[in-house]
């Protein structure tokens, strides 16, 4: 007789809380600074507001908070405690972007120090909660506002846009912030951030901000002089926003059968080829914008990827594919944590094999045609350019993007870095084929950089010339000599730009 047990026995249950300690899990998830602010405006959204500002302050040079601004319905007391709670249940509707019960706190705790959340409703008065990380790692006690406090802070966003009722979070001890602000520092982070926080938020929340009753506002405010830097509304980026379809008979619906969720369609379109718009240049690289755009409730989660459908190649480069996931996904699609991706089991890649549209047009066609638009655009072109090694490490990511769209790439080779090295003073750069890499020389470096701080990705306009004169260098197994000629060529001529640059910055 056997003795395996198909249900495991008990002998009764024991209450386990979770360590205090659990607050490190929940504030490092891998929440991006765009991503975590995103989830945020979730919660806005849920609550029926019709304006958000994303408002950063600042003290001179310093910036000090960041705030997340609504109009929306607002939460009264009890209310407030279940938000502020990890995991605290409370009900989602069919439209809800919430899912977990624990986006507010681990995208605010993965970016700051302490983070506040004061909230009044119609029939409500103003009411607080903060959590601070290392005060809830030691006991998971949350403090409680002061309500004077509180209602100052509802005053001071009175019609900006809050009018009766509202939400406001507050991030303190932002991570991301500069930690010293002189010298210009704060003026280039914001410079940064801003814009590539509208187009993350203008992506992921396209379908909301093109409505007539919905928008999002980020300001930055001086917290002394009530100084107003910075305040622009946030644009719809549409991923099918495109003036002209890539292809004649496109965008077409497909239907895909997909065990455990039902008929799930997918709308196929093409691109326009060589695009400049927005649309679509900022969802990545040439291989990162194609493929599947999930929604759920009308919020993008996922821009691009195939999701163990297929690999991603520059021939698919149009190819982009809005798929609305089902109220009830069941195993077929679960949405991560931080709602910035979906898991597809291999249900869904069988049943795109299978998938067609309603004239029996199959899916497989689609992506047919979608590659017969590149390569046509390249014929028209009357340009057959050469595959080549990508640049890798130490080339800005928008420079690779335009790389791999300029250039075919040949498949299943390690990217070329470029780095900064020691090297002797008579050679601009080298040439490491083990490693893969151009070096520069760090001794000419600070005259490049025009005294600014150096990093990863710095100096692109001088990478990017070296990558173009070099990279044929990898592509060879070795150099004859009309090519040794043309490095010593390049050599001398860079070196002497270079030492002509440092002699200017002695002078000054």
């Amino acid at each position: 007789m056997s003795d395996w047990h198909f249900e495991v026995p008990t002998t009764g249950s024991k209450r386990l809380p979770p360590d205090p300690r659990f607050i490190d899990a929940l504030s490092s998830q891998g929440y991006g600074f765009e991503v975590a602010l995103a989830d945020l405006i979730d919660n806005s959204i849920d609550a029926g507001a019709k304006d958000v500002v994303i408002h950063v302050l600042r003290n001179g040079d310093e910036l000090v908070s960041l705030l997340v601004v609504d109009d929306g319905r607002g939460m009264d007391e009890e209310a407030l405690d279940v938000a502020m709670t990890v995991g605290g249940r409370r009900e989602y509707g069919e439209k809800s972007l919430g899912v977990f019960g624990t986006g507010l706190k681990s995208a605010s705790l993965s970016h700051a120090e302490s983070v506040t959340v004061i909230s009044k409703t119609k029939r409500s008065r103003a009411v607080g909660r903060r959590w601070v990380t290392a005060q809830a790692k030691e006991s998971f006690q949350c403090d409680i506002v002061e309500p004077g406090y509180a209602q100052d802070l509802m005053d001071r966003y009175h019609d900006r846009p809050i009018t009766w009722q509202g939400t406001i979070v507050r991030w303190d001890g932002v991570r991301d912030f500069p930690k010293h602000g002189g010298g210009g520092q704060t003026d280039r982070y914001l410079t940064r951030m801003i814009p590539k926080l509208g187009l993350h938020l203008g992506l992921y929340l396209h379908r909301f901000l093109a409505r007539d009753d919905f928008n999002i506002t980020i300001a930055v405010e001086d917290v002394q002089t009530r100084t107003v830097y910075m305040d622009f509304g946030v644009e719809s980026l549409d991923p099918f926003g495109y003036p002209v379809t890539g292809a004649p008979g496109f965008p077409r619906v497909f239907t895909a059968h997909v065990e455990g969720a039902g008929a799930v369609p997918l709308t196929g379109h093409v691109w326009t080829p060589k695009s400049n718009l927005d649309e679509y240049r900022a969802v990545g690289t040439v291989l990162d914008k194609q493929g599947f755009y999930f929604y759920r409730n009308d919020r993008l989660v996922q821009a691009g990827g195939w999701n163990g459908f297929r690999q991603p190649e520059p021939h698919l480069a149009l190819a982009r594919v809005a798929v609305e996931l089902p109220r009830d996904g069941g195993d077929a699609f679960r949405l991560t944590v931080k709602k910035a991706g979906v898991e597809a089991s291999p249900a869904f890649a069988a049943a795109l094999t299978e998938a067609t549209d309603a004239e029996g047009y199959a899916f497989k066609e689609y992506l047919d045609a979608a590659e017969a638009a590149y390569r046509e655009a390249r014929k028209r072109a009357g340009v057959d350019r050469r595959p080549v090694i990508a640049p890798g490490k130490g080339m800005a990511a928008e420079v690779k993007r335009t790389v791999e769209e300029e250039l075919p790439l040949i498949p299943g080779e390690e990217p070329v870095a470029l780095r900064w090295e020691k090297l002797d003073s008579d050679v601009f750069f080298a040439i490491d084929r083990e490693e893969r890499a151009i070096l520069l020389n760090k001794t000419y470096r600070p005259a490049l950089l025009g005294g600014r701080r150096g990093g990863l990705n710095d100096a692109p306009m001088v990478k990017s010339l070296l990558y173009l004169l070099l990279h044929q260098v990898f592509e060879k197994e070795y150099s004859g000599s009309r090519e040794k000629d043309n490095l010593q060529l390049w050599q001398s001529i860079l070196l002497s730009a270079a030492r002509t640059e440092l002699d200017r910055m002695d002078e000054q």
